[in-house]
């Protein structure tokens, strides 16, 4: 039996091979939903509801704005916003006009945002108030427009955001920004344009999406995703969960917009299903639970850290999450217990899904079935091949059993890297999609073995050592760094940096972190730290972040071992204190008893 024979003898009842492709435009599949639901809330936002009639108008009115500030086919424009209604119409603005959209990180460091434009050079973005400075590069060259996240919030809302009073204040500031004169307001421009008429020139093979990602190398480059690969993945998750209600379901929009899981599974997914989807500029449980009062989510994707402080938190606060149905975790492997105890909460099911940016991007899947098994890659979606070869000749697969690298082809499968032919001949080979991770096929599933590439998976976010060490090592007093990932139940992976210190010099975590904020993001910022004399390197000279890594746990395990062995002596301290009083207190009790006995006696 072949390895795909084996694989989808797994596949849940009802669950197809393969799925029809359309060659359906991002924007096509709005409007064919929009015909069949325009009075359908599209997007919630704080309670603030956009149908999908409006939607499209809004979105085709920001395209006309688009292409008065000279966007054409083929463009690049960036976006920058946390999770908002504006960034959905911006989103669907730019793909009416036939440009491509660039998501970006709003709280990534101005460096990292100036190095990403001069890789896919965008010189129109449409930006978060609170971010619009990070973006003064562009003034001569470029077009900025200013989205205020308030905007889109409630009237009551909005006024009581307007009190002068002390907490409204803090929480505008919290929100918003004075921007420059000469940026344009995003909101204002969209309100009063016309709606773009006509049709996309965009064809289904065309860019729609570009997603930034490490590759191959860790060098952080744009993945170039067509409006069919998204489409392709859209058409595969639906099929993945054939419960879904078109017309009737509620999507939680939690993971970032900018990330590839919450672009193409929330968003993208959820538009097709014309679902309501219930947007979140960041990741807040009161927030997320004081919505599931109001608007009951029914289908759910997110990342295990947000599982277990969702549980907590509904605990708590005495929440009901049995309107969950379907539960998506990604990005890391997500815990039998924790997988247990969200289903026996929510009384509905969850999987786990495996993807990649570069395959918009969901390659595997856990079955919504019995045969479910949480900590496994799970199993290829439909129309999705895969294999299991030795990493040194992708010719050559390995026996059932045998670790080896997962290859991917399918529709999904990215188009390549923006610009960077090298990298993308690297990791796409005659249609496969090299993934770098290794694996093994265990009873009929895939599970991860090992991380080829030394990424440090943090909280679902890529975190490449490289760029961390880049950062530590231009700190005075740090002589040398290495950057690995330690194990985390909370995080999956705690980015640790092992540093050499110049002579003399002394330095804290604290101060590494503060010194590292100014060109990282928060997420990549080192939670652990370890002050070694030298690092280990290889015979030309390499440091070896493997052996620093066993290090670092070795001397952990010492350290706890010795923490053990302290409390066992400490223990057994208090145990013979313990056996001395009661000594002392029976001794005691037996010359009281025997005192007594002769006072009696003298009687």
């Amino acid at each position: 039996m072949t390895l795909m024979h084996q694989l989808q003898a797994g596949y849940a009842p009802g669950i197809p091979y393969s799925v029809d492709i359309k060659d359906h435009r991002i924007t096509d599949v709005l409007e064919d939903v929009a015909s069949r639901y325009p009075n359908r809330v599209a997007l919630d936002f704080f309670s603030r509801p956009t149908t999908y009639q409006e939607l499209v108008k809004q979105a085709r009115q920001g395209a006309t704005v688009l292409k008065r500030a000279g966007v054409r086919p083929g463009d690049r424009v960036a976006i920058l916003m946390p999770n908002c209604p504006q960034h959905i119409v911006a989103v669907y603005a730019v793909l009416y006009v036939g440009a491509v959209v660039v998501e970006h990180n709003p709280l990534a460091p101005e460096r990292e945002i100036h190095e990403s434009f001069d890789r896919h050079g965008a010189r129109v973005a449409i930006a978060w108030e609170k971010v619009v400075d990070k973006l003064a590069f562009l003034r001569g060259t470029g077009r900025v427009f200013a989205m205020d996240l308030t905007h889109a919030m409630p009237k009551v809302t909005r006024f009581l955001l307007s009190l002068p009073v002390k907490a409204a204040r803090e929480k505008r500031q919290e929100i918003s920004a004075p921007v420059p004169a000469y940026v344009p307001s995003w909101d204002t421009l969209v309100e009063r344009a016309d709606p773009m008429s006509g049709d996309t020139p965009a064809r289904p093979d065309d860019a729609a999406l570009l997603l930034h990602t490490g590759g191959t190398t860790g060098t952080p480059k744009a993945a170039t995703i067509t409006h069919r690969n998204i489409m392709a993945n859209v058409a595969q998750d639906i099929a993945w969960v054939p419960d879904l209600h078109e017309g009737s379901e509620v999507v939680y929009c939690v993971l970032p917009l900018f990330h590839a899981f919450g672009f193409g599974v929330s968003f993208m997914a959820g538009i097709r299903l014309g679902a309501t989807l219930a947007l979140f500029p960041k990741f807040d449980t009161a927030m997320l639970l004081t919505a599931q009062k109001r608007l009951p989510c029914t289908f759910f994707v997110g990342v295990p850290p947000m599982y277990e402080r969702i549980l907590d938190a509904a605990e708590e606060l005495d929440s009901d999450l049995t309107s969950v149905r379907f539960a998506i975790s990604g990005a890391m492997p997500l815990d039998g217990e924790l997988a247990a105890r969200w289903e026996e909460t929510s009384r509905g099911l969850i999987v786990e899904g495996y993807g990649m940016t570069e395959a918009s991007p969901i390659i595997l899947g856990s079955p919504l079935s019995p045969a479910r098994r949480p900590g496994t890659l799970g199993l290829p979606f439909p129309s999705t091949e895969v294999r299991i070869v030795n990493p040194d000749n992708i010719d050559e697969d390995v026996p059932d059993g045998q670790i080896g690298e997962l290859i991917v082809k399918g529709p999904q499968v990215f188009a390549g890297y923006w610009n960077r032919e090298d990298e993308t001949q690297q990791t796409l080979i005659d249609g496969w999609l090299r993934t770098g991770d290794l694996v093994v096929l265990d009873d009929g599933f895939i599970t991860m073995a090992d991380r080829r590439k030394e990424m440090i998976n943090s909280s679902g976010f890529k975190v490449f050592p490289s760029q961390v060490e880049d950062a530590v090592r231009s700190m005075p007093g740090v002589r040398d760094v290495a950057v690995v990932g330690l194990p985390d139940k909370k995080s999956g992976e705690s980015v640790a940096a092992a540093i050499v210190l110049e002579a003399g010099a002394s330095v804290t975590l604290d101060d590494i972190r503060t010194w590292a904020e100014k060109s990282l993001s928060h997420y990549a910022l080192p939670r652990q730290l370890v002050v070694l004399n030298e690092l280990p390197r290889s015979q030309i000279g390499k440091v070896m972040r493997r052996r620093v890594r066993e290090d670092i746990l070795s001397m952990q395990s010492r350290a706890a071992d010795l923490a053990q062995q302290a409390q066992e002596v400490v223990d057994q301290a208090q145990s013979a204190v313990s056996a001395a009083v009661e000594r002392l207190r029976d001794k005691r009790q037996g010359d009281s008893h025997r005192d007594q006995d002769s006072s009696r006696s003298d009687k």
